[in-house]
C-alpha cells in the first residue's frame, strides 16, 4: 500500500470520527432528554467546550426551573458565557444568578465575578472608562457585602489598578489642555485630578503643573482680570511650597511668584 493511499485512509478516518462527533451533539440538541442534556451538558463543561456546554444548559435551564439542578446549571451557564470571553453577558447572568439565588453557596462568587467581568471590559485609559468605574464600584459593594471573602484583597488590588487607570486619564487629559494653551481648562483639570487622588504619587507635579497653568493663565487674560489670576498663582506657589519645601521645581516656582510680584506692581501702578 502506497503512502498516498495510507493517507488517504487515515484521513478518511478522521472525517468519520469528525462526523459521528457532531451527529452526536447535532442529535443532543433536539433531544427532549432534559436529564441526558444536563449530563452532557456538565460533560461539556469538565472538558471545556463552552460553546457546546452553554447550548446545552440553555436548552435545560427552563425545564429544571424550581428544581435542586438548576441552580448549578445556571451558575456555570454564566461561566460559559466568561469563558467565551462574552463579559457583558457574563456579567448580566452572574447578576442575575445571585438575585434568582439568594441562598447559593455560589452566591458570593457570583457577585465577585459580576464585577470581574466588568473589570475585564476595562479598557485602555484613553478610551471611555465607563466599565472601569462600574468595576470599581462593584468591588467597592463586594468588600462592603462580603468584607471577611479571601477575594477582599484581590478586590482592593484590581481597585487600585483601575483608579490608577482613571488617575492617568485626568492627567492625560489634563496635560492636553495645557499643551494645547487652554489654561484655564488645564488648571481646573489638574485640580480635579488632585481632588479625586489626593494620595496621587504624581501630586507634586501636578501642584507645579497648576501653577505653571494659572501663571500662564494670567499673563494670557485681559488686564482687569489679571490681578486676581496672579494672586491666586502666589496662593498656589504658597501652598505647594508649604508641602513639598526640598523640591526640585523650588527653583522656577520662586521665579514665577518673582514675576507675579512684579505684574501685580505693574498693574497697581497703571490703576493709580
Amino acid at each position: 500500500m502506497n503512502k498516498q493511499l495510507i493517507f488517504g485512509v487515515v484521513f478518511g478516518l478522521f472525517l468519520l470520527a469528525g462526523t459521528a462527533c457532531k451527529s452526536e451533539y447535532e442529535k443532543l440538541r433536539t433531544s427532549t432528554d432534559t436529564e441526558l442534556l444536563l449530563k452532557k451538558a456538565n460533560q461539556y463543561y469538565e472538558q471545556k467546550e463552552w460553546a457546546k456546554a452553554q447550548t446545552l444548559f440553555e436548552l435545560v435551564i427552563g425545564a429544571y426551573k424550581g428544581r435542586p439542578e438548576a441552580e448549578k446549571a445556571y451558575f456555570y451557564y454564566a461561566y460559559t458565557q466568561y469563558y467565551q470571553q462574552k463579559y457583558t453577558l457574563a456579567s448580566y447572568y452572574f447578576k442575575n444568578f445571585a438575585n434568582t439565588y439568594p441562598n447559593s453557596q455560589y452566591r458570593e462568587e457570583a457577585d465577585y465575578m459580576e464585577h470581574y467581568a466588568n473589570y475585564n471590559l476595562s479598557p485602555s485609559y484613553r478610551l471611555d472608562q465607563t466599565y472601569t468605574q462600574k468595576a470599581i464600584d462593584g468591588f467597592q459593594l463586594f468588600i462592603n457585602t462580603y468584607p471577611t471573602s479571601p477575594k477582599v484583597k484581590e478586590a482592593n488590588k484590581l481597585i487600585t489598578q483601575m483608579r490608577t487607570k482613571l488617575e492617568n486619564k485626568a492627567y492625560k487629559e489634563a496635560e492636553l489642555y495645557y499643551d494645547l494653551k487652554q489654561y484655564q481648562a488645564a488648571t481646573q483639570s489638574f485640580q480635579n485630578l488632585l481632588k479625586d487622588f489626593p494620595d496621587s504619587p504624581h501630586a507634586e507635579e501636578v501642584r507645579y503643573l497648576i501653577i505653571k497653568s494659572n501663571f500662564n493663565w494670567a499673563e494670557n487674560s485681559i488686564f482687569a482680570r489679571q490681578a486676581d489670576r496672579y494672586n491666586n498663582t502666589i496662593k498656589y506657589t504658597e501652598n505647594f511650597l508649604r508641602k513639598h519645601p526640598k523640591s526640585d521645581y523650588n527653583d522656577e516656582v520662586e521665579s514665577i511668584i518673582n514675576k507675579s510680584n512684579k505684574q501685580l506692581k505693574i498693574i497697581a501702578n497703571v490703576g493709580h
